[in-house]
């Protein structure tokens, strides 16, 4: 019965936010109560809320310093010249862009934290896609691309797979890779070949581009019209809260935010409560001003921390109710004997939508020790079922899973609804899974 009804939960969650019959906010609140209290649970709901949004409330605190303070370190200025230094490397060639934020994703995500990449990434590079005009839905799958694929020892599911099965991460994690390696191989293959139909869409010919380059790859190819837009022009309201002289001291509070948090030095929420303080004080001493820089990104904050928090009602709910592990032990119970050697492929495959019905603690605790369990009955080896699992679930899952606050941190950076990130990004996310499934199995990782 539990099984059926979280089930049900999470089939009418997805299709209610993919199709934009309610809002993510409103979803992730009301279908998971409405569950519960079908389900029996009563008064004893609000309790499983309370541990949901106990849960998320220092994600959601970050993600709302972290807003507030990437606005007001990009209002005083200091990413224009980064922009400008992008701009001259990657030039007006989308595939270049597209390429460049693959690997500038992929390099800041070697810390394993998808939150910092996407805070890292998606600031710096939206400006770039923007003044091209540059479908942002690209932007977000491409970050979502080399944070997922770039499954490392330190990251979540392999932490959490190797003590769910007690083994060595490493055990898990050497044998993949040369698999991780054709992971790579294909996201940025996908990153360039998205920028190129973006060259076509735009309009930019390959003559176009290198015209424009060579004509002024500094001023953007302002004196031709077919290489994109002109350059960004500054409203007299941005000129005024420009800070250009203090660009090397933004620049320098901001690594040293980034790497204090990277570390772990300090939990990431007191880092950007930090940072948002110091950012106020240097780049703007007036309260006036501070009043008015805080206003001007207040909203998205406020939106940001409401999905959070709401996302903690949804998982609180369907941990509490037990739904999830229901949903775990009855799936398993369908695997006959005689497919037991084909269990690990068919888990790499399906293991990217296992990403839109199971939170990583569920899966990794609660489902995968009972198919290994009863994969090494029926005589495999329990570690093929560890890799075939993070081969996609709550890897190259998690930046489209609403059961994660990473996606809304992807599509509320990028400004775009989760829905339409969902639809975009969903194949190529789940075409990465499957490369590396069979990959896996030719490499004679996983049996076929």
């Amino acid at each position: 019965m539990l099984a059926l009804l979280g089930l049900a939960t999470i089939v009418v969650l997805l299709v209610a936010i993919m199709t934009n019959r309610m809002s993510p906010l409103v979803a992730l609140i009301a279908v998971p109560i409405i569950a519960a209290l079908a389900g029996g649970f009563g008064l004893e709901t609000s309790k499983f809320i309370i541990a949901g949004i106990r849960s998320i409330a220092p994600t959601a605190g970050m993600f709302v310093f972290a807003i507030i303070f990437f606005g007001v370190v990009t209002d005083a200025g200091m990413m224009d010249p980064i922009i400008d230094r992008i701009l001259r490397v990657v030039g007006t060639k989308p595939a270049r862009i597209t390429v460049g934020t693959t690997l500038l994703a992929l390099l800041i995500h070697l810390d394993g934290s998808g939150a910092v990449c996407f805070l890292i990434t998606i600031p710096a590079m939206l400006p770039l896609y923007d003044r091209l005009g540059m479908d942002k839905r690209i932007l977000a799958l491409c970050v979502s691309m080399a944070a997922g694929v770039n499954f490392l020892p330190w990251t979540g599911p392999m932490i959490r797979s190797a003590a769910a099965l007690k083994v060595p991460v490493t055990d898990i994690f050497n044998p993949l890779i040369a698999v991780q390696g054709v992971g790579l191989l294909f996201i940025f293959t996908v990153a360039f070949l998205l920028g190129k139909r973006e060259e076509r869409r735009l309009g930019l010919s390959s003559r176009h581009l290198a015209a424009g380059e060579a004509r002024s790859v500094g001023a953007m190819g302002v004196d031709a019209a077919p290489v994109g837009p002109a350059p960004r022009v500054l409203t007299p309201e941005q000129i005024k809260i420009r800070r250009p002289k203090l660009f090397w001291v933004n620049l320098v509070l901001t690594a040293v935010i980034m790497a204090v948090m990277i570390e772990g030095a300090v939990d990431p929420v007191v880092m950007f409560m930090v940072g948002t303080v110091l950012a106020l004080m240097i780049n703007y001493p007036d309260v006036k001003m501070q009043k008015e820089r805080v206003d001007a990104h207040a909203k998205a904050a406020l939106m940001m921390a409401s999905i959070l928090l709401a996302a903690g009602v949804f998982t609180g709910i369907m941990t509490g109710t037990k739904m999830l592990t229901a949903m775990a032990q009855s799936a398993v119970a369908f695997v006959p004997p005689e497919m037991a050697q084909h269990v690990p492929f068919a888990l790499g495959i399906l293991s990217m939508p296992l990403s839109l019905l199971f939170d990583p603690d569920s899966y990794y605790f609660g489902m995968m020790p009972v198919i290994a369990e009863v994969y090494k009955t029926l005589g495999g080896d329990p570690i093929q079922i560890a890799q075939a699992s993070v081969l996609g679930q709550m890897t190259v899952g998690f930046p489209v899973s609403p059961l994660t606050p990473a996606t809304f941190l992807v599509v509320g950076l990028c400004g775009i609804g989760l829905g339409e990130h969902q639809k975009f990004s969903i194949p190529y996310l789940f075409a990465a899974s499957v490369v590396m499934t069979f990959a896996a199995a030719i490499l004679g990782v996983i049996p076929f």
